[in-house]
Formats: structure tokens, sequence, C-alpha cells
């Protein structure tokens, strides 16, 4: 009986953010018993509560998404953005500034090493550039905002000295980015499988979505990968996790290999 309830649950999960438990009943169970403990209720009185109570998603996705990241992640593909392909778009003819979208920006430490990295290049006058961060998760997205971290924290473990001392004051037993730098970035709570809500994002640039798409399946990550590609310009760029490939599902992308990473570039579209 629990087992059935348990596999809708993950079926409502599934349906609403895309992440799958169907396989991993155990670990739904693990990551929320304490909640629906709290709340007095049996696992299916929970589904009902869920289809009674949108805000209970907020906390409901808080639990099971993993929000681990850190500063200067994969640094051979921020470095190839940032030294390499903003230049190239920099020299298109363009009457509005380049933009940049962290599609599952978690705390923020992606879209902030970008501004810096963005800045250190010393090619984008301020204004020039835009970045977009969004996430599923309401609370990573406040702390992302604040752009303070704990002086302990392992967001710091790869970030080189001379961007920690450039870019974060420090403040109250941790550092926080500069104004300057979280002034470039712009938080909006996003579920990347909300076709509609996604495409108020606007035409981009450049997508960063990294060590997302593990999480999904084939068919959730082809919804995903359509989404993101109606937001790109053509010819636009899209850097995934190392780990993650989209080559061969006819998505409209050619991937791109340079010396150090890959990366894709949406077609151009030749109608």
């Amino acid at each position: 009986m629990e087992e059935s309830i348990l596999l809708e649950l993950s079926k409502m999960v599934y349906d609403y953010c895309g992440l799958r438990y169907s396989d991993r009943l155990s670990v739904l169970k693990d990551r929320i018993s304490k909640r629906v403990k709290e709340l007095g209720l049996s696992f299916w009185e929970y589904c009902g509560y869920l289809r009674t109570t949108p805000a209970e998603w907020d906390l409901l996705v808080e639990l099971l998404t993993i929000n681990e990241t850190y500063f200067y992640r994969e640094e051979n593909q921020l470095n190839e953005c940032c030294l390499n392909v903003l230049p190239q778009i920099k020299n298109k003819p363009r009457n509005r500034p380049i933009r940049i979208w962290s599609a599952a920006c978690s705390t923020g430490e992606e879209p902030y090493t970008l501004a810096m990295l963005i800045q250190e290049t010393g090619q984008f006058l301020p204004g020039s550039v835009e970045i977009i961060a969004t996430d599923i998760d309401k609370k990573v997205l406040k702390k992302a905002e604040k752009g303070w971290y704990h002086q302990g924290s392992f967001a710091f473990r790869r970030i080189p000295d001379n961007l920690m001392r450039k870019y974060f004051v420090e403040n109250e037993g941790g550092y926080q980015v500069n104004s300057f730098t979280r002034n470039m970035v712009q938080f909006k709570h996003l579920n990347l499988l909300d076709s509609g809500k996604a495409g108020h994002i606007g035409q981009v640039d450049v997508i960063f979505c990294r060590n997302v798409l593990i999480y999904f399946d084939q068919q959730t990550t082809k919804k995903v990968i359509h989404n993101l590609h109606q937001n790109l310009v053509p010819g636009g760029y899209l850097f995934l996790g190392h780990a993650e490939s989209i080559t061969d599902m006819g998505m409209g992308f050619e991937k791109v290999d340079s010396e150090k990473t890959f990366y894709y570039r949406k077609e151009l579209d030749l109608k």
C-alpha cells in the first residue's frame, strides 16, 4: 500500500518538475518523511495536500533538489565563454546588450563567477552584458540575491585568490560579493519545464544549464532542451555539464569542441 502511494507521489513530482523518483522510492520517503510528520499527515493525505496547497511545492522542491555548487566550477567552460565566445558575440552588429542565462543558478555561484570573469577580460563596458539567473528553489534564490557566503563554505574551494580579494567584501563572519558584481545579475524564479514562463526570459546569446539534465529522463531532458532552444538566438551557445550530452538527440544544436572543453551552438535558421 505504501509503495503505491509513494509511486503516486513520485508521479506528481515528475509531472511538476521532472525529477524522477519512481525507481528511488526509499530516497523519496527519506527526504519527505520529516515534513509529512510535521503536518500530521499520512503519505496519502500529503498527496491531497499538495493538490490543494500549491505553496507546499516550494518546500517540497527544496527538500528534493540538490544545490551543491561552488565558484569557478568547471573553469575551462567559464574561461571558454568569457575569453572566446563572448568576444565573438561582441564583434557582431547588435543594438542590445549581450544576454547570458544561468538556467539553474542555485545559490548564485555560477552567475557571479561569470560576472567576475567578464570584468576580468576588460573588454566589456558596464551594462554591455546582462546575466539572468533562474532556479526552481525560491529559498536558494534568496541566498543568491544576497550574495553572502560563510567564510568556511565549500563554495570557495576552487576560486583563485585574486578573484576572492577583488570581488568579495568581508562581512559578518563571511564574504559578500561586491555590489557592482551583484548588480550585474538579475535573479528570477523559474521551473525549466514551464515553457510559458521560460519564454518570459526573452532571447539570450548564451545559456549555462550545467549538471541539471543528469537528474532527468530522456523525455524530460528533451522538454528542457526544447525550451532552452526557443530562448537562444540562432547561433547562440549552450553550456552543459561534462557528464551531459545532447549530441544524438536531434534538438537543433551542433557540438563545438575546443582545446579543453566542449559545448553546443544552436543551428542557424537558414529558411
